[in-house]
């Protein structure tokens, strides 16, 4: 008996520094049909990062970077002093052994601010912007930034 309540401490005392080393969650938007996504990563230089599941350049984006970077197309970030852009990378681009994404739902017509971004959900697409006023639209059809 007193073998398996040392056991038994000794598994809880283990399992204490999991539940300390927890994922941080960070923030992020999701359109109601769920086909587009932006995420709010932190740091000195925080991004929003933003990706489109269907698209119809999709496929023109992915051969560009494919070309240019030989990396894959990611989808779009939004920084605080630049326009929205395409991103070519290699993977995931946030720290997935210490942060969980945690994206909320956005009913068309509803805006989500977060760390300076602004975005804007309608029938007709994405709109997000920066305090400093550069931003990116996404849409199945078109995306554009400024």
């Amino acid at each position: 008996m007193r073998r398996l309540l040392l056991a038994l401490a000794t598994g809880c005392l283990a399992a204490a520094p999991a539940a300390a080393a927890a994922k941080a969650p960070i923030p992020g938007v999701r359109t109601p049909s769920g086909n587009i996504r932006c995420l709010y990563v932190p740091g000195a230089s925080p991004t929003l990062r933003c990706e489109i599941k269907s698209s119809s350049y999709g496929a023109q984006l992915q051969a560009r970077c494919l070309r240019i970077a030989t990396l894959d197309w990611h989808g779009f970030e939004l920084r605080p002093a630049t326009k929205g852009r395409v991103t070519c990378s290699g993977g995931i681009l946030y720290s997935p052994d210490t942060q969980r994404p945690l994206y909320r739902r956005l009913a068309y017509g509803a805006t989500w601010s977060h760390g300076g971004f602004t975005c804007l959900s309608a029938l007709t697409g994405l709109t997000c912007h920066s305090g400093r006023g550069h931003g990116l639209f996404l849409s199945r059809d078109s995306w554009r930034s400024w």
